[in-house]
Parts: structure tokens; C-alpha cells; sequence
């Protein structure tokens, strides 16, 4: 696990956000998506306030806005589903610009591209402050369950090397004069997948064998200093505490 495998959604820059240990992070993010996810399709103004709070961490953790913006685009699946919606729902209907919309439908499209995109920008601010090994090391310390940060360990610390043995696999395939492209010729495709697996299996048990002979006992090692301190906790409990505010104030008014 050295340094070099920094995963390229981090940004490396100093921060207050960057600072914060990570096992705060990941629990201020997941309590602001509890938050956001019980939060009413109908209350608007609540939304609004999440996105200012992200904004507001944004610019705390130097975060650019076309940086998120670009990276956010892995939903775009999903908002292309939340689309449909308003023409494939029943009940209650409007006309707009002459077409037929399901009020139902347009609700609907509005809580998976709101609930869906905040979630989204939530995840991205913690990726974009916190190395793929500090986040490791978060979840280790948040009493995940070992067999998650086992596998999440080997996948960090090998995905860069399987890569690697693909890339070189298909070089060797071309380099013999053969290129599948076309559906019938996805065997080759299949074998080199196969061989791939049989590789990274192979080499996953040789490796563990190896740690556990030097004492491996499926948690990464702690530094002696480090872990949150009562002012990293307070830090991030004001991200969530925020969001419930809103979401209570939105609620009761």
C-alpha cells in the first residue's frame, strides 16, 4: 500500500476538509445522505439548502465546480430514467408545451435527479479529500466488517497490476495478427478474461500467504498517532446537523 496508488478522484491539496480524519468523513457523508434520502420529494426549499451546504464544503476543501460537474456525470443514466417518468406515470396529469405529463411522474423524476445528484456531489467532496487509503483506514476504524477492508485492500493495492497484465495481453494478441471486434469473435475476448481471472486468483493467494506468515491479521497496521480528535468530530457532525435542521425546519413549517 504505498503512495503511489492514489486513486484519481483525490485531490491533493491542503485543506480543512483534507485534514479532518477520514473515519469522520465518511460519517458526516453517509448521515447527510440518511438525511437527504428522508427528506420529502415535495420539499423544495430543503434541497436548495443541501446544495448550499455542499457548496459551502466545496469551497472549504478547494474543490473546483467543473471538476464536480464533470465527474457528476456518472448519473446521467439515472436522469436519463427520471425522464421517462413523467410520460410513463399514472394518475393526475398537466400539458406542458403540448405534451401530456403524470404530475405523479414529474415528482418522481425530480426526487431521483435531486436526491440523486446531491448524493452524488456528497461522495465526490469525500473521494476529492480523502486518499483511497485514509478511506481504508476509516472504514477499519469504524468497526467495519474485516472481510470488506480485506477485499478492498488486495483491489487497491492489485488493480493498478491487473491493468497492467490486461494491457500487456492484448498487446501480446495484437502483435500475433489478431483483433476481435465483432460478436462471433468474442471467444479470445473470453479466454484472455479467463486467463486474467485464473492470474489475479493465483497471485491473491500467494500474496496472503505471504502476509499471514508475516503476521497479517486482516486489518491494516495503525500509526500510533493519528485518529480522530473531539475537534474532528465536532468539525463534521455540523454537516449533518445542518442538514436535519433544514429537513426539520422544512417538515414543520
Amino acid at each position: 500500500m504505498g503512495a503511489g496508488h492514489a486513486h484519481p478522484l483525490h485531490l491533493d491539496r491542503p485543506s480543512p476538509v483534507h485534514a479532518l480524519a477520514p473515519e469522520v468523513k465518511i460519517l458526516a457523508t453517509l448521515l447527510f445522505t440518511i438525511v437527504v434520502v428522508a427528506t420529502p420529494r415535495t420539499e423544495f426549499a430543503a434541497f436548495g439548502g443541501y446544495a448550499l451546504l455542499l457548496a459551502v464544503v466545496a469551497v472549504l476543501a478547494r474543490v473546483p465546480l467543473a471538476w464536480l460537474a464533470k465527474r457528476a456525470t456518472i448519473e446521467l443514466p439515472f436522469v436519463v430514467l427520471a425522464v421517462t417518468l413523467p410520460f410513463a406515470g399514472h394518475g393526475e396529469r398537466i400539458t406542458w408545451l403540448g405534451l401530456s405529463l403524470s404530475v405523479d411522474g414529474l415528482y418522481g423524476a425530480w426526487n431521483i435527479v435531486a436526491k440523486g445528484t446531491l448524493g452524488v456531489i456528497a461522495s465526490l467532496l469525500l473521494a476529492a479529500s480523502t486518499t483511497m487509503r485514509d478511506l481504508i483506514l476509516g472504514l477499519d476504524r469504524l468497526r467495519c466488517p474485516r472481510v470488506f477492508t480485506q477485499i478492498a485492500t488486495f483491489m487497491l493495492r492489485y488493480l493498478d497490476i491487473l491493468a497492467d497484465d490486461a494491457r500487456r495481453m492484448r498487446i501480446a494478441r495484437l502483435s500475433r495478427g489478431y483483433d476481435p471486434r465483432f460478436l462471433w469473435q468474442v471467444k479470445a475476448f473470453a479466454v484472455g478474461v479467463g486467463a486474467l481471472f485464473l492470474r489475479a486468483y493465483e497471485r491473491g493467494e500467494r500474496v496472503y500467504l505471504a502476509m499471514v506468515s508475516r503476521g497479517y491479521d486482516g486489518r491494516l497496521p495503525r500509526p500510533e498517532a493519528g485518529g480522530a480528535t473531539t475537534t474532528d468530530w465536532a468539525a463534521s457532525a455540523v454537516l449533518p446537523a445542518a442538514a436535519a435542521a433544514i429537513a426539520l425546519t422544512a417538515v414543520l413549517a
